[in-house]
């Protein structure tokens, strides 16, 4: 019964506010393309701990976090037993150039240069208008349906959504500031200043993105209510979706925020080196870049003190006051033993902790495994290829007699810990990523004392992605950690 009622509720709300379904009868293709800006690469994934044994890195800033064009999320699978659909028209949305709104006559009284530069200026009018539309679809279509339906809490909602409320007119700000800069002959003569004295609205954005890492793991937590899981496959497989889950939506206002700096530095390209405006564009763009800085820091601190707060203690001797001084996590990951269970260890910027995954009362947190090793103490030994012998902890992580690939060795200084841990990763690449993580959480913190580093052979790597498989077992002679839960 609940399907029929709020299915038949989203129809009437999303009409009310004129959020209509797009017409069943085929359309023709639109040609009509916008020349993208530089794409940056995607480092970081705001995603919950990983189940899939992959280590994620976490040094890069917001700037090298994807733009919302390049890539879709993959929807859910379809549940077991419902019929495959037709396919379904998607929304469209408005692909016109700036220079297609005028005539001939128009156009022949302006320089190419000139065009290229309102055409730049066009792309962050209507990215602006396309945001806002994005997050007034995902308070109409998602927030307020699941929320009238009781299918979430307030509260809940609240922490997955954050404040659209303080967003959306944010961002119709600027639109405005736009629409009012803009001459009779179409164009905007002077943007810097107009972005100079909005651009300080963003940091209400820091709240949001250091918020991202809890509300996308409770999103997933909730997921696991069937009437979740409908209520967002059904909105999925609607056209106004555009074939993106909800986290999608959710996280454009990040992605957006990537797109500043790269959007006023092509109308600044374009922009005459005389222009009056180049100062004003040039003073928005070190705004912008502070901003985002700012928003770095908060989000780090707070992810970093997310994975700390679901640090699980079998002993308080275990809980190492150092814990209380890390501020960056540098990486982290889930891998396994040479038993088979599942470790996940996390290289904050003052310790190396060892941990289990476990559940409390519905829960996820990380039981502490060993002592955390503070990195002063840390020595790292990088070694060749067939230097770690076979057997002990390695029996059952190769095979047939293969010799040991990729490995190095991570030990503690401090002879009351006597820990050593080999860890054995899956190519050179993700090798030097882990060494690379190391080394940077080692450098400050054994200033005159170079750490212990045996190089094996070259290692010359490109950087592709922050993503990194190991697995890790414990030296034969170290042998004193407690039976695999």
């Amino acid at each position: 019964p609940y399907v029929t009622v709020y299915s038949y509720f989203l129809n009437v709300s999303l009409k009310r506010s004129n959020i209509f379904f797009i017409s069943l009868i085929p359309q023709e293709p639109s040609n009509k393309r916008v020349r993208p800006l530089a794409k940056v690469s995607s480092l970081v994934n705001l995603i919950s701990p990983s189940k899939n044994g992959a280590v994620r890195r976490f040094g890069q800033t917001i700037q090298s976090m994807s733009l919302r064009g390049d890539s879709k999320s993959p929807g859910m699978s379809l549940r077991a037993g419902s019929k495959a659909a037709g396919p379904t028209p998607t929304k469209r949305r408005n692909s016109t150039l700036w220079s297609e709104t005028l005539d001939v006559h128009q156009k022949n009284t302006f320089s190419i240069k000139e065009i290229k530069r309102q055409e730049a200026i066009h792309e962050l009018y209507r990215g602006e208008q396309d945001l806002i539309e994005d997050l007034q679809l995902a308070r109409k279509a998602y927030h307020d349906p699941m929320l009238k339906l009781s299918i979430m809490t307030e509260e809940e909602l609240a922490h997955i959504f954050g404040d659209l409320d303080a967003y959306i007119p944010l961002h119709e700000d600027l639109l405005m500031k736009l629409t009012e800069g803009t001459g009779p002959d179409g164009t905007v003569a002077h943007i810097g200043q107009i972005v100079i004295d909005w651009l300080p609205g963003l940091n209400a954005y820091k709240g949001y993105c250091s918020n991202q890492l809890a509300a996308k793991a409770l999103l997933d937590q909730k997921k696991q209510d069937r009437r979740v899981q409908d209520f967002l496959q059904r909105c999925l497989e609607s056209p106004f979706s555009r074939k993106l889950d909800l986290w999608s939506f959710l996280d454009i206002p990040r992605s957006r925020l990537v797109k500043y700096p790269l959007l006023l530095r092509e109308i600044l390209k374009h922009t005459a080196p005389d222009h009056s405006d180049v100062p004003s564009l040039e003073r928005a763009i070190t705004i912008i870049q502070e901003i985002l800085s700012e928003i770095n820091v908060r989000k780090g601190e707070s992810e970093c003190q997310y994975y700390i707060d679901k640090l699980e203690y079998l002993d308080d001797k275990q809980r190492d006051p150092l814990i209380d001084d890390c501020k960056i996590l540098l990486c982290h990951g889930e891998l396994r033993n040479k038993s088979g269970s599942r470790l996940h260890v996390f290289l904050f910027s003052e310790l190396l902790v060892l941990t289990r995954p476990v559940t409390r009362n519905d829960r996820s947190c990380f039981q502490v495994y060993r002592q955390p090793i503070p990195v002063r103490d840390l020595a790292l030994e990088d070694l060749h290829d067939g230097e770690s012998r076979m057997g002990g902890s390695f029996r059952g992580a190769f095979n047939n007699g293969e010799k040991a690939k990729n490995v190095f060795r991570v030990s503690s200084l401090d002879p009351s810990h006597g820990q050593s841990h080999t860890l054995h990763v899956n190519d050179v690449y993700h090798k030097q990523q882990w060494l690379n993580c190391l080394r940077t959480a080692m450098g400050p913190q054994q200033q005159g004392a170079p750490p212990r580093v045996k190089q094996g052979h070259a290692v010359r790597v490109k950087r592709r992605s922050s993503t990194i498989s190991v697995t890790i077992s414990d030296e034969e002679t170290d042998e004193n950690c407690p039976p695999p839960l």
